[in-house]
């Protein structure tokens, strides 16, 4: 038998509301499946499984604020061919949702059918409305949710100041984690400034051809040039836990997403370095939506080994980021702007951007942090290789 427990949303993390779960006793699991929602003070976020299993028992009832650690379910191996249990795929991403918190879940039955079950007309009036469907109780055939539930659901609505104090929490969680961070990481600060005439160049060539919905933005240049660049330098790739840096085979960056409702998250984009940059792109895509509309799922948060942070869309000139622990390094990049550049003995006007690294004086110096700017420079020289 097996526990299913509490995730570690983020290192400021210290307990979960449990808003949904997605199974129910006899479902037999797979590992990477969406199992809950669990509300943190960033977000509904929906919680993978990592073992495969039969759900023996749910322990938490849905409106149920628990420790992280805390046994949410139980699991036992699959009885064989035999078992009269069905395998249940990996649900689709849940209707997106405007950012705001859920109202205080009621205690619901364990074997309550999934609350994501709704008629396309109730899913529209949620959407137009900011309804959480995860909070609505359905009436329709095998308790489906119905375009009247929605309606009754707004009489019922958390008040206009509810996504205040959610941001309000945010913040505070934030302020805590940043707090800890500069108590007790010694940082130091490198900033270079990069030529990007060569990218910029290479990549509007490239978009020239393709459909505005098919076309790289210059962020993921970046991006891709900052993941390649801890393959060369990996000191910056690695998590400081027990008194010690343990470096990270995968490259998982974290992307600084500012929300609609106020904060920010930072969830992660797996193996950046092996996307291409379409894939990138995508699913860069794809996470600004979801962080934005209450998608995100509990590996995205768990698992950045470096975060990037990028103003230039905001109009900052460079931003030396807060290290986010247990990372050992932040990359910042600010506004591409129009400077005069010596090329060749030539003064001309080039298009550069500041980049920035915030890092972990117990992890690495000043030399290796140079090296690893220095080698995102290096890529962006040669965008056809990224």
């Amino acid at each position: 038998m097996a526990e299913f427990l509490m995730p570690k949303l983020g290192a400021d993390m210290t307990a979960g509301k449990l808003v949904a779960w997605r199974v129910k006793p006899g479902d037999v699991v797979s590992r990477g499946a969406i199992v809950a929602e669990v509300e943190t003070d960033k977000g509904v976020i929906e919680v993978e499984i990592f073992s495969n299993g039969v759900i023996d028992k749910l322990l938490v009832e849905p409106g149920t604020v628990v420790p992280v650690g805390t046994p949410l379910a139980t699991l036992r191996e699959p009885i064989g061919a035999e078992s009269p249990t069905e395998r249940i795929p990996v649900p689709s991403p849940r209707v997106p949702v405007k950012d705001q918190p859920l109202a205080p879940a009621a205690p619901v039955p364990m074997n309550a059918p999934p609350r994501w079950r709704a008629s396309p007309a109730a899913r529209e009036l949620a959407r137009t409305l900011g309804i959480d469907l995860a909070t609505v109780p359905g009436t329709g055939p095998d308790g489906a949710i119905t375009r009247q539930d929605v309606q009754r659901a707004t009489e019922t609505a958390p008040p206009a100041s509810a996504t205040a104090d959610r941001a309000s929490r945010m913040r505070q969680a934030i302020a805590a984690a940043m707090t800890r961070s500069k108590r007790e990481i010694p940082h130091y600060y490198l900033s270079t400034t990069i030529d990007l005439h060569n990218a910029l160049t290479w990549l509007a060539q490239r978009n020239a051809a393709r459909s505005v919905t098919e076309r790289v933005l210059p962020g993921v240049l970046l991006l891709k040039a900052v993941a390649l660049a801890l393959r060369e330098v990996p000191q910056f790739n690695a998590l400081w836990t027990d008194g010690q840096a343990k470096p990270s085979e995968a490259i998982h960056l974290g992307v600084a997403i500012s929300l609609r409702g106020g904060g920010l998250v930072a969830p992660a984009i797996h193996h950046t370095d092996q996307l291409s940059l379409d894939e990138l792109m995508r699913k860069l895509t794809d996470l600004v939506n979801r962080a934005r509309t209450g998608g995100l799922r509990s590996s995205e948060m768990a698992d950045p080994t470096l975060t990037v942070t990028n103003l230039g869309d905001q109009g900052a000139e460079s931003v030396f980021g807060v290290i986010y622990p247990p990372q050992v390094a932040i990359v910042g990049f600010g506004k591409i702007g129009e400077r005069p550049w010596v090329v060749g003995g030539q003064v001309v006007p080039r298009s550069v951007l500041t980049a920035t690294l915030s890092a972990d004086h117990r992890v690495s110096d000043g030399h290796q942090g140079s090296l690893f700017l220095a080698t995102v420079d290096q890529l962006l020289q040669e965008p056809d290789k990224l």
